[in-house]
């Protein structure tokens, strides 16, 4: 028998996975494929689970819920919002994202290099030391005490940072989970909430994912979800449905833009916030819309749909919300859902854009990003 030396691992000491490790693979998992992950280490007898799992359960990133089944702990969905955000940051330049303020000046934490003279109620942490002794120092000709008076105090001007309270709607619909569409944008929604919470506190940000209909998510809950599986396949539809009376099963892999835009409105409304925008990632053009207390579903795309659609984005920007919409074009030019979102912009003066998934991260930030200062009256 042959004898096989394998020289290249000789010497190396085995280093076993940490808990960091895992959890990162684990909820990589998660994000594509949502909790079924989690459902699957649910039927793993107690004796059998790996130990490298009862490891990140020791950590306190997973967790069991009050059903005795795992689920990821707060502190588990914070270290994947933060991984989301830093590998976002790793594919565009770090600055070209910041705090980007309104163009009042006020009260505000960014310190800018104008100065003024220091007005009764100005904060004295803005005091521009340098200047504010040069000033008592010309003025009394020189020497030592410098002995300060009201009129030498300088101050550095600020930014006013206005508050902003964002809604973002994801496309849940049964073509979502191609080419990674899906993964990528519950990524980027995900990031965005660690920015949120790191540099933009006083901010409000919700996730609402629209399908056939349209529902607000928690962090967990975005974390978990998967876009709806498409159970019907014809190929000409036209469906009603009662939403007061809605039947055992009803196809939820259509695309109702309608119903998320009028959720993201009554919920924006509720909010004191002074700028208010709404960013809409979708793959497809409307395919769903509410009459009264009926959601109707249409395939292949209506004009019908795309004018309730286009109306209650309307309703927004009436409002005095900014609308940013961002066409996930993976397939071959898709020039039906291009010309839609551009018409959303064109009715509503707001933002639209198509893009690959490799881009959607940088252009979402950005867009985000600008509507914290782009404040906007009521029409």
């Amino acid at each position: 028998m042959s004898v096989f030396e394998y020289s290249r691992w000789d010497g190396q000491e085995f280093r076993p996975q940490s808990a960091d490790e895992v959890f990162e693979k684990l909820s990589e998992y998660i994000l594509q494929h949502g909790d079924d992950v989690l459902r699957q280490l649910d039927d793993v007898d107690e004796d059998e689970l790996p130990e490298l799992i009862q490891l990140i359960e020791k950590e306190g990133l997973i967790e069991r819920d009050e059903e005795g089944k795992y689920r990821v702990s707060p502190k588990g969905i914070r270290r994947i919002q933060d991984r989301a955000l830093t590998d976002l940051f790793q594919t565009f330049r770090r600055d070209a994202l910041g705090r980007h303020d309104s163009q009042q000046k006020g009260e505000g934490t960014v310190r800018l290099e104008d100065t003024r003279p220091y007005v009764y109620g100005d904060s004295l942490a803005n005091l521009n030391m340098h200047e504010t002794l040069k000033n008592a120092y010309v003025r009394q000709g020189g020497g030592v005490p410098i002995r300060l008076r009201h009129e030498d105090y300088v101050v550095h001007e600020t930014e006013f940072q206005s508050r902003c309270a964002t809604v973002v709607l994801i496309d849940m619909s049964g073509s979502m989970g191609r080419y990674g569409k899906y993964h990528t944008t519950k990524k980027v929604a995900i990031a965005l909430q660690a920015m949120v919470r790191a540099q933009y506190p006083q901010d409000s940000i919700e996730m609402i994912g629209f399908y056939s209909f349209a529902s607000p998510m928690t962090e967990r809950q975005l974390l978990n979800s998967a876009p709806k599986p498409v159970s019907l396949w014809d190929s000409r539809v036209h469906l009603r449905y009662d939403l007061d009376n809605l039947p055992g099963r009803v196809p939820q892999h259509f695309t109702n833009i309608h119903a998320g835009l009028r959720l993201a409105r009554s919920r924006l409304m509720r909010h004191a916030a002074g700028n208010k925008q709404i960013i809409v990632i979708t793959d497809g053009e409307p395919t769903a819309h509410l009459e009264g207390r009926e959601v109707v579903l249409i395939y292949p795309p209506a004009e019908k749909t795309a004018a309730h659609t286009l109306n209650e984005a309307r309703h927004c920007a009436n409002a005095g919300i900014r609308i940013s919409s961002f066409a996930l074009i993976e397939d071959y030019f898709y020039l039906g859902l291009v010309n839609f979102v551009q018409e959303m912009a064109r009715v509503t003066g707001g933002v639209a854009a198509y893009s690959s998934t490799e881009d959607l991260g940088q252009f979402v930030f950005e867009s985000f990003i600008g509507g914290r200062h782009t404040r906007r009256s009521s029409r």
